[in-house]
């Protein structure tokens, strides 16, 4: 499945009543009750789904997951969080899965959620991170990472057949039946089923006999219970129908789980330092290995990266994990110092030529406005502050970032321990877990380890069949001047450049597939002049950049990771020979699909091949892997996951009889 163009995404049409309550345009009804609308929430999802004494009997560590079909204006989260901070143990997590159609814009959402005083704390914590809200999956970490929420944005019934998790409980919700027929039908039921285990329970308010009846036919027992306020009945539930089948055993989930919680990261650039603040966020005790003497030596040091979205109108994998990482770093960014180590200037892409022009043309019919529009020449011109030879796609909340600043925050977790100057070069598999090695000493040790040090995992044998390619890069840095200080947002063209940060333009950057040099080269930074002088002459004069002797200019060059598909390779690894010997089949039938369960080399994962999106995926993938590792829902669409699996290169091998 993919997705369909988004060009009829709408945000919820609100009207307010006389009371100050909100109103659905689109449906014709209301969100909640005027009057104890608090309090039948309460009575529909969180007294039928028993969830005061489940949160209260979670053992340490443990997890429990909520599913609700329509987020409306959050209230039922808000307040399924606040029961939970009063029953759960601290080191207990919450996960809510919520899909929406029509989602509020902020202001709506501010404006709905301050009727109910009693949830601010709550509000406000999701306020603050309710930016780049766009189609497909949004995963949002509160509360230090105690509470994940992942909302489904589109139709339920494309958005839930792409969720991978189980369900403890359900929220069914959602305008009236008699108003929103799609949402209470049997494939929407069916789906609920796909998603639950034996004893997973149901809440709804709707204790319609339709409702129920399907229902019952999708494997729920259903009971109608007395309701509260305005309504008369509700309606409880549980599942007793077997669980869904794990798919195909090659990218399902490994059973393997640790006896302790404690893992080792190997590299710690933007990729290992996101992996290891998701795995310390749940509880994990990190140990993040670093061969420089630093975070962020490498690809991530840059002093300014671009939030750049290259997408296609065509609901690709790429694109999918691209709208979903971006909103997920968005919201990272949100806790980082604006103006010294991010800002959200927007993001112009120029269309210099006919090829870009006929590029950029569907997308801007494919995706909402508030994502990326189109800008006459004039327009850009106005937005940039600078002349230009075109105008092009203005991504308004994309901007630049500092990687480094980036990279700290993520890693400054109490949880993680830090070892620069370890340049691991050998693993060793024992009875308790992975060794890593360091000159022929045993530096670190745990049950779980993740390769997260770009092409440098291929040095491990089970990652060295891995594709993954090195791209040289080099940015040139080049000092503001008063005219060029007028930049006002992200240009590009072939190359970027970048509004001053602490009076310094970053101008980049190169793609030489060839080069192994480390060193900046003046031929290089000849390469970037050029680049600029492609994407504003203006600004180009305003930098004296023809002044400008390439030999003393400054700079950096690093390596790009990337994969031959250009999607990251995330997730666990498998022996390599048992994995080929379990799975010959596919040579003479790719359609087969064994029972065979997959070799897993228990306990090893990888994070690698972000190539110059690290800064809009890696931190999405840190949560890709924590998921995979205890077992929660996955924040990106299955689909998407498994494009990014490192199976997916040997599946592919065997299938062609290689």
């Amino acid at each position: 499945m993919t997705d369909q163009p988004t060009s009829d995404f709408q945000h919820a049409q609100l009207d307010w009543d006389a009371d100050g309550q909100p109103r659905s345009r689109q449906f014709a009804d209301v969100y909640f009750a005027n009057d104890g609308g608090l309090a039948e929430a309460r009575h529909a999802f969180l007294l039928q789904n028993d969830l005061a004494r489940r949160f209260a009997e979670l053992a340490a560590g443990e997890q429990l997951v909520i599913g609700e079909t329509g987020f409306g204006t959050g209230l039922n989260f808000l307040d399924a969080w606040q029961l939970f901070e009063q029953h759960a143990r601290p080191d207990c997590r919450l996960h809510f899965v919520s899909v929406e159609k029509y989602p509020l814009t902020r202001s709506d959402l501010q404006r709905a959620l301050a009727l109910w005083p009693e949830l601010a704390t709550y509000a406000d914590a999701l306020l603050a991170q309710y930016v780049a809200v766009h189609p497909g999956f949004q995963r949002f970490t509160l509360a230090g990472g105690r509470i994940s929420l992942t909302l489904l944005i589109g139709d339920a019934l494309e958005q839930l057949p792409q969720l991978d998790a189980a369900i403890d409980a359900w929220f069914l919700d959602g305008f009236a039946p008699q108003r929103n027929p799609q949402m209470w039908c049997p494939e929407l039921f069916a789906e609920l089923a796909r998603l639950s285990h034996p004893g997973t329970t149901l809440g709804t308010y709707c204790s319609a006999g339709d409702v129920r009846r399907g229902l019952k036919a999708a494997g729920f027992s259903m009971r109608r219970v007395p309701g509260i306020g305005r309504k008369w009945e509700v309606l409880k539930g549980q599942f007793n129908g077997p669980a869904s089948s794990a798919g195909k055993p090659w990218f399902a989930r490994p059973s393997w789980r640790p006896a302790v919680r404690e893992a080792l990261v190997i590299g710690a650039g933007l990729a290992g330092c996101a992996t290891a603040a998701s795995l310390a966020a749940r509880g994990w005790q990190v140990t993040l290995l670093e061969r420089h003497a630093a975070i962020a030596e490498e690809a991530s040091g840059n002093p300014q990266g671009v939030l750049y979205l290259k997408l296609s109108a065509h609901g690709t994998a790429l694109s999918r994990l691209i709208v979903s990482g971006f909103g997920y770093t968005r919201r990272l960014l949100e806790q980082l110092q604006r103006g010294l180590d991010w800002d959200a200037c927007g993001v112009l892409q120029l269309a210099l030529d006919a090829k870009e022009q006929a590029r950029q043309a569907p997308l801007a019919a494919a995706f909402p406005s508030d994502l990326l529009h189109p800008l006459s020449r004039k327009q850009a011109e106005a937005r940039a502050g600078i002349a230009l030879a075109s105008g092009g796609l203005f991504y308004p909340e994309g901007g630049w970032v500092h990687p480094p600043a980036l990279c700290q925050r993520l890693s400054e977790h109490p949880r993680i321990r830090l070892l620069p100057l370890h340049d691991v070069v050998d693993l060793q598999r024992h009875a308790d877990g992975w060794q890593a090695c360091v000159a022929g000493q045993v530096v670190a040790s745990a049950p779980v380890v993740v390769l997260a040090g770009a092409a440098e995992i291929a040095r491990f044998p089970a990652a060295a069949g891995l594709p993954l390619k090195r791209i040289r890069g080099q940015i040139t840095r080049l000092t503001q001047t008063a005219s060029s200080a007028e930049l006002r947002t992200v240009v590009c063209a072939e190359g970027y450049v970048a509004p001053p940060r602490l009076g310094e333009h970053t101008l980049g950057a190169s793609f030489d597939f060839h080069s192994q040099e480390v060193a900046p080269t003046a031929a290089e930074h000849a390469s970037n002049l050029q680049l600029l002088e492609e994407i504003s002459s203006d600004l180009a004069a305003r930098l004296h950049s023809h002044e400008l002797d390439p030999a003393s200019l400054q700079g950096r060059a690093a390596f790009r990771c990337t994969s031959p598909d250009y999607l990251p390779i995330i997730g666990p690894l498998a022996d390599p020979q048992a994995f080929a010997e379990a799975y010959a089949v596919l040579g003479k039938n790719a359609r087969q699909v064994p029972d065979t369960p997959c070799p897993w080399l228990d306990g090893l994962y990888v994070n690698s091949g972000h190539g110059s999106r690290g800064l809009i995926s890696a931190p999405l993938a840190g949560e890709l892997l924590a998921a995979w590792l205890d077992n929660e829902p996955l924040p990106l669409p299955r689909e998407v996951a498994e494009a990014c699996h490192p199976n997916r290169f040997a599946v592919r091998q065997l299938s062609r009889g290689q």
